[in-house]
């Protein structure tokens, strides 16, 4: 779709896009392909794409999948998605904020079982992954579009990882698909973006979840400082001494040094560490 196509929608259906909304169109015929693809729609799918605008992206899911399900929070552009996709049977468009939705509203329109596909507004990208990792009833797969730099978080290696990847990859396996320039997009955003696919982790993790993030957030409070020493400031229940000889000990045990810091464990090492250390 050319910008001269999005502007005269934007006319007809009176949206002034908003950049506090996040409201930036997908307009490159290649980025909106590799969403697709990185989705991995087949014939059966339902598929819930947050945010679907104009049904651009909604078009193709549709073509795909056995339902499209568009969330979307502008009442204006609920209205035009509505006008716009109507031939389609098989798509179903809510006027409702995603963050909103209850775990029985999503098995209700999905039936538990779905995939996420989103051109996603910034502002939401930490509230949203937290609330879809964290359902009883979670997504089989997500394809989303994210700020570039946010991507390349969520997806770092031990030596760069944040308490937001470490997050990301005890849920899922989150991989950067290709990355989408700003021209892409009407309006421009002021950054770039990259599509990241996340394959949800079918299996239940064996690691205590509240402790595992517990010390996970404990081991980030200070991220320039060593882990031991952070460590030692979330759980003063010994003498400095005492208790920086044991978690040395233990960061001996699973294979890391004594200066190790937050950034430098993968989501395995953190599980090891929690499974070491007494609260």
């Amino acid at each position: 779709m050319t910008i001269e196509e999005i502007k005269n929608l934007c006319k007809k259906y009176g949206v002034y896009p908003s950049r506090s909304k996040g409201q930036n169109f997908l307009l490159c015929e290649e980025a909106l392909c590799e969403v697709v693809e990185a989705s991995d729609i087949k014939s059966k799918d339902i598929v819930l794409e947050i945010g679907p605008g104009f049904g651009v992206l909604t078009k193709r899911i549709a073509a795909r999948a056995a339902k499209a399900v568009g969330v979307e929070l502008d009442g204006k552009l609920y209205a035009a998605a509505k006008d716009i996709l109507k031939v389609y049977k098989n798509v179903e468009i809510i006027n409702y904020d995603i963050l909103k939705l209850s775990e029985e509203q999503l098995k209700e329109l999905t039936g538990g079982s779905y995939k996420i596909t989103a051109n996603l507004p910034y502002s939401i990208t930490g509230s949203f992954l937290k609330k879809f990792l964290t359902l009883k009833y979670k997504p089989d797969l997500m394809a989303l579009m994210l700020q570039k730099e946010v991507a390349e978080r969520i997806c770092a290696l031990p030596g760069d990882m944040s308490l937001l990847s470490v997050s990301a990859q005890y849920y899922s396996n989150p991989q950067i698909v290709s990355k989408v320039p700003k021209e892409c997009f009407y309006p421009v955003p002021e950054v770039d973006s990259a599509i990241v696919r996340f394959e949800i982790k079918k299996t239940e993790n064996d690691a205590d979840e509240k402790k595992f993030f517990q010390i996970a957030r404990i081991g980030f409070s200070a991220r320039r400082k060593m882990l031991k020493n952070n460590l030692f400031n979330g759980f003063k229940g010994m003498g400095k001494e005492i208790f920086i000889a044991k978690i040395e000990k233990i960061l001996q045990e699973i294979g890391l040094k004594n200066n190790a810091r937050a950034q430098d464990l993968s989501v395995e090492d953190w599980k090891r560490l929690a499974e070491k250390i007494e609260i």
